[in-house]
């Protein structure tokens, strides 16, 4: 295969690296970003993960006996099915007349007995099993290493025994579509190790077959009545240089050899969420021989390549890496007092490193714990979450320039619009689609669990913004043609199933919830309501992008005028007594509620309809709203808050909440951080913590949102000299950005689609064809909604923030070409 000059030193600086990871024994370069320790994990959430969007492995790598859990992105308990319960069409309005009588908690119970899915919560996501090496006299190690390699994906483990030295490299090649351990010594004759597959699985049947291959076949669980009819087979194998190799009642072992490497592939009948009759052997047959095909030397070449092309788009630099001999949980565990820049940036690859690992194009979308899952019955069943948690996976996705990822993700919606029109006429009796809080791979869309978090209508709005945003961020109209009927069915469901609400006739979900929070309504115990901040704030992105894509389009004109009216009927955003952005229509706010949602704020982030310089009321009392819900929380609520300091313009406190976020957890029993192995601690692990912070670090960074390019618009005081590069502004610009003593000291402005630049910094820029900014952007991939004026509690004391002062410019583009700008 012929390499081009750029890639070939790219692919020469991998090689390098990897052979000099070790921090004891050589000097590291200075570009190395990994996570490295000086003993083997003890535990699941310090074990390393691999990924290759399909396959998931942890990497305890202790000498005596290696671990390697396994995953497969489609074991999930149950079958194609769907939850909706047909009860909810009489009992929906009745819980609705309770809720605008006032009785909030009669309504809730009612909803969770009679509204509620009744047999089906969800399916989980489960564990195929473990791959297990036994390496005989290898528990008398020392010297011990082991690291992740976030710059070309692979795992590696060292040590000595009685003078030998050892290595394990391991990858889940993306390439290959297959686990591989090469195992090597720096004496010939030294490899010895008894392999085989286990699995928590009932039933599981493995067996020793032709050509040295252990099969391990099995099928998913029961769940709540449901039989699962997922089946799986992993095969594993081996290639031996000198020694022997045999097989034996499900063990694969290698004797005397100078070098081996493990093969491992794993597949399921799984074909879609409506068909599940694909042949798992025959996949587990292919991928394994077609693996088989090339050494290792190439698979991993192939797999670096593949791996870098998504990696190397984006660079952080914060500064050297003081720390580099000190291991990575020790980093973290240290992180208040050393302010270790180098990790915040390590920490922030280490979020796309796992996206880039567990969203493929062509695969399922990351789930509550990406693709890393060691039990059958997961917290939370490790499903998608769509009140938050399956949105904040994908918030790094555009701006962190790894937008193709979101193949899986935009699957996953274009399937609950359809499973979701079912739920809809059967729930409801109304015409387009609607997904509650929670689905599955089997893309259930019925309300689940119990109404307090489950009686929320209101997923399948968020998942529209992320299509929405999708073509802010490329202009693609193609793209947006096609997602068009999904974004308009969406719209359909909430313009037929919305009321007028008694006290102001404004147009509200009933029942809903603000997920997951309780209010002062009733009791203090009910979370049932109607219109809800979020609820409206969701709707309103909704039908706003429903409106413009149809003049965009140039279709749907007359469905447009009708959601234009219907949107001068619904709740004005609402500023409380205390000065708080008001989470609920009635004015309930607790200013000592610390809850772990903050919902009412998803109008400042991820949307753009809270703003310092549009909405200056809403500001303010949005930032009254997060400093009362205070900074330590659950991880992934900590991340949350990092994005959303930073959109209030505060870098210091979205900082403060980095450094809470990276905060060493070593049981479940504390309240937020990070895991030994930078896994988000919610806890347990959830791995949207690591993509919401990612996300944040960008915003401090760069934002986009306000009909501008706004450069360093919350940078810490800390982070005084530093550069990005590769990040994605809306409109289609990638930034090179550099700054040195808090100021814009270089840009490079890089126009993959054209059209007006807008940028505001806080400092004076110089470059060729830039000029001061004057009325609205034109560009109109820039537009911003105009809010309805707020109403505000004639009580209510608002605390103002004063905006720093600012330069605001536009730089006309033409697409494919670079711009360069200076600071002054």
């Amino acid at each position: 295969m012929k390499m081009n000059k750029k890639r070939l030193i790219g692919y020469l600086f991998v090689m390098v690296s990897a052979g000099c990871i070790h921090a004891q024994e050589k000097k590291v370069s200075a570009q190395e970003y990994k996570l490295w320790y000086d003993r083997p994990a003890q535990v699941w959430t310090e074990a390393l993960p691999l990924g290759n969007g399909r396959l998931g492995a942890m990497v305890y790598g202790t000498p005596g006996t290696e671990q390697i859990q396994l995953n497969e992105e489609t074991i999930w308990a149950g079958r194609p099915n769907n939850n909706a319960n047909p009860n909810a069409l009489e009992y929906i309005p009745k819980v609705r007349e309770l809720v605008f009588a006032g009785k909030y908690l009669e309504a809730q119970t009612l909803a969770t007995e009679k509204v509620m899915a009744k047999t089906n919560s969800g399916m989980p996501y489960q564990s195929f099993g473990d791959l297990r090496i036994a390496f005989p006299g290898h528990t008398r190690y020392s010297d011990y290493y082991r690291d992740l390699s976030l710059d070309s994906a692979r795992a590696i483990v060292r040590y000595e025994v009685d003078g030998v030295q050892y290595q394990r490299e391991t990858i889940t090649s993306f390439t290959d579509q297959v686990v591989m351990v090469r195992l090597t010594a720096n004496r010939p004759g030294q490899i010895t190790f008894n392999a085989q597959l286990t699995s928590p699985h009932q039933d599981v049947m493995i067996h020793s077959e032709e050509g040295n291959c252990v099969t391990l076949s099995g099928v998913s669980s029961l769940h709540e009545g449901l039989k699962g009819k997922v089946e799986f087979q992993g095969r594993l194998t081996a290639r031996n240089q000198g020694g022997k190799i045999a097989c034996t009642d499900g063990v694969l072992s290698v004797e005397g050899a100078d070098e081996a490497t493990i093969y491992v592939s794993i597949a399921t009948n799984f074909n879609n969420y409506l068909d599940i009759t694909g042949n798992q052997t025959e996949r587990a047959k292919s991928y394994l021989s077609e693996a088989l095909v090339r050494p290792f030397a190439e698979a991993k070449k192939n797999h670096v390549e593949f791996y870098r092309r998504y990696l190397t788009r984006v660079s952080l630099d914060l500064g050297e890496d003081q720390y580099k001999n000190v291991t990575t949980d020790k980093r973290v565990e240290n992180f208040k007092d050393t302010h270790d820049a180098h990790l915040v940036a390590t920490y922030f690859q280490f979020g796309r490193y796992l996206l880039i690992c567990s969203s493929q194009p062509g695969g399922q979308p990351a789930n509550l714990q990406g693709i890393w899952n060691d039990k059958l019955f997961p917290s939370w069943d490790s499903k998608y979450t769509c009140n938050i948690n399956l949105e904040m996976n994908y918030w790094p996705s555009e701006v962190t320039n790894l937008s193709d990822l979101n193949e899986p993700l935009f699957r996953l919606i274009k399937e609950v619009s359809e499973s979701g029109k079912e739920t809809a006429k059967i729930m409801y009796g109304a015409n387009g689609w609607v997904l509650h809080h929670n689905t599955d791979i089997w893309r259930i869309t019925g309300a689940l669990d119990k109404a307090p978090s489950g009686m929320w209508p209101s997923g399948g709005a968020w998942l529209c913004r992320h299509l929405w945003e999708r073509y802010l961020y490329t202009g693609d109209t193609e793209f947006l043609r096609s997602v068009y009927p999904i974004l308009k069915e969406s719209g359909l469901f909430f313009d037929e199933i919305m009321v007028k609400e008694p006290v102001h006739n404004w147009l509200v979900v009933c029942p809903s919830n603000s997920p997951e929070n309780v209010h002062s309504g009733s009791d203090g115990k009910a979370t049932t309501a109607a219109g809800c901040t979020m609820d409206n704030q969701l709707i309103f992105d909704l039908w706003t992008a429903i409106i413009s894509a149809s003049r965009i389009l140039d279709t749907d004109k007359e469905f447009a005028a009708h959601l234009e009216q219907r949107l001068k009927e619904m709740a004005p955003m609402q500023v409380g007594h205390w000065g708080q952005l008001q989470e609920w229509m009635f004015d309930w706010d607790d200013p000592n509620d610390v809850h772990r949602h903050v919902s009412h704020l998803y109008g400042l982030f991820p949307s753009n309809q809270i703003s310092p310089y549009r909405t200056p009321e809403l500001f303010d009392a949005a930032r009254t709203s997060l400093i009362h819900r205070g900074d330590p929380s659950t991880g992934w609520s900590m991340g949350w808050k990092v994005c959303l300091w930073a959109r209030l313009l505060d870098g210091d406190h979205a900082y403060k909440l980095i450094t809470d976020q990276l905060t060493l957890v070593r049981n479940e029993k504390k309240k937020g951080g990070t895991y030994p192995n930078l896994f988000d601690a919610h806890p347990p692990f959830q791995i949207d913590g690591n993509f919401g912070c990612a996300a944040g670090i960008v915003e401090m960074l760069m934002q986009s949102y306000d009909g501008f390019i706004y450069l360093l618009p919350a940078l810490p005081t800390l982070w005084k000299d530093g550069s990005v590069t590769g990040i994605i502004a809306r409109g289609g610009f990638e930034l090179d950005l550099n700054w040195k003593n808090g100021k814009v000291n270089r840009l490079v402005v890089k126009s993959h689609k054209g059209g007006n630049c807008r940028l505001r910094s806080l400092n004076p820029l110089n470059g060729k064809g830039l000029k001061r900014a004057k009325g609205e952007n034109p560009n109109p991939l820039y537009a911003v909604p105009t809010i309805p004026q707020p109403l505000v509690n004639e009580k209510a004391s608002l605390n103002k923030v004063e905006i720093a002062k600012t330069y605001l410019y536009d730089l006309p583009t033409k697409a494919g070409q670079e711009y360069i700008l200076i600071g002054k």
